[in-house]
């Protein structure tokens, strides 16, 4: 369910030039249909939340998939890329569901360390899509056409539709299902997680660091392709590569997190990846180095990343117990919204590497800024003798 949006997202990168080719456009606007991607996801995971707290996990998943499949079917015939960014903002809004209730299930079952080691091996799943989704896309589109890629999604909605019709239960808390709240009341949740100036610096966090991934996203196929010359069998090793990264980070994550409080992790982490994004920016800037200079860099700083999303889920996550599927929500919206900021950011001044080693520094910047706003309130509500969080 996790790897849903990953896999929909990234199966198709290696062939963004084939697409730009068969229908007559261009690079901004094919890379417009991964911001409409996440613009549907935002959407889609503001109703799903609170519809999840409301009537169970399992309803809204399957709906979801749904929408996934029928846009899916819908792309493989589509004619024109307005068409294509239409069908991917519906794709976006199934694919949110799989995403929302899955971590709104961590959030039912676990808290604290627990949920944000359970996190973290959410993320090694999501991890895979990076690995084998551009490798796989690539082979599809070499059989004939990048259409292949969509009927390929189409299958893998089935398939999941189908595991979770049969396999996956409810699992809300008995407070929750005995005592539902109102649809209208369940909507309330928003209000008060946006006035929860904590919850909403954690649910921000994850929000930039996938910004820093998206960064990368959206920008290699044309930095590894089109700037480097390279071809896309190139690409799909090259990403690949990152996501082990990726994965590697979030898995060790995952076996130090009971040793070390999620909060700390970020102190020491994004410190040192802000340090990485900086390094690759002034190489950029100077016009030093190469693809070969440029890839190493990107996969520490994906290593680095691969601590951030989970630690600060659990924090914000552990705030709202009573309210998981919109707590969820609530990240994972911020979470597209930041990412579809950068993709339209990077669609409107270009995909260079120092377009995109300027973006995760600055995403990087503020996340770490938050952190120390944080640290520095705790400590003030610590000397006032009031808990802290």
């Amino acid at each position: 369910m996790a790897a849903l949006g990953a896999v929909a997202g990234d199966i198709y990168l290696p062939s963004m030039p084939d697409i730009a080719a068969g229908l007559d456009t261009s690079r901004a606007w094919v890379q417009s249909t991964v911001t409409a991607t996440l613009i549907g996801g935002a959407l889609g995971q503001l109703v799903i939340g609170p519809l999840s707290d409301r009537y169970g996990r399992r309803g809204p998943v399957l709906v979801g998939i749904g929408l996934h499949i029928v846009a899916s079917i819908g792309i493989v015939f589509t004619p024109s890329i307005g068409v294509l960014i239409g069908l991917r903002v519906i794709q976006g809004i199934g694919n949110a569901s799989a995403q929302v209730v899955s971590m709104a299930m961590v959030r039912d079952l676990y808290s604290g360390y627990r949920a944000a080691k359970l996190l973290s091996q959410l993320v090694l799943v999501i991890g895979l899509a990076p690995l084998l989704a551009p490798t796989l896309g690539g082979f599809l589109a070499e059989l004939g056409s990048w259409r292949y890629t969509f009927v390929f999604l189409a299958a893998f909605g089935v398939a999941l539709g189908l595991f979770v019709y049969w396999r996956v239960p409810d699992t809300r808390p008995d407070t929750i299902k005995q005592n539902p709240a109102g649809l209208g009341q369940a909507f309330q949740a928003y209000w008060v997680l946006l006035h929860d100036y904590r919850f909403m610096g954690y649910a921000v966090i994850p929000g930039l660091a996938m910004s820093t991934m998206m960064a990368w996203v959206i920008s290699s196929p044309f930095i590894v392709q089109v700037h480097y010359g390279q071809p896309s069998r190139v690409f799909g090793l090259i990403f690949a590569f990152c996501g082990l990264f990726m994965v590697a980070g979030a898995q060790v994550n995952a076996a130090v997190v009971h040793r070390f409080a999620p909060k700390r992790l970020l102190t020491v982490v994004l410190p040192i990846e802000l340090g990485f994004a900086l390094a690759g920016l002034a190489a950029a800037l100077a016009n030093w180095g190469s693809l070969w200079t440029l890839v190493p860099g990107v996969a520490v700083l994906v290593f680095a990343n691969g601590f951030v999303p989970a630690n600060a889920s659990a924090l914000a996550l552990t705030r709202h117990g009573e309210a998981a599927g919109a707590a969820a929500a609530m990240i994972s919206c911020v979470q597209s919204i930041c990412a579809a900021s950068v993709t339209g950011l990077l669609s409107t001044i270009g995909d260079t590497p120092r377009d995109m080693t300027a973006v995760q520094s600055g995403a990087l910047a503020i996340a770490l800024l938050i952190v120390v706003c944080g640290w520095l309130l705790g400590r003030r509500s610590q000397a006032a003798g009031r808990p802290s969080a």
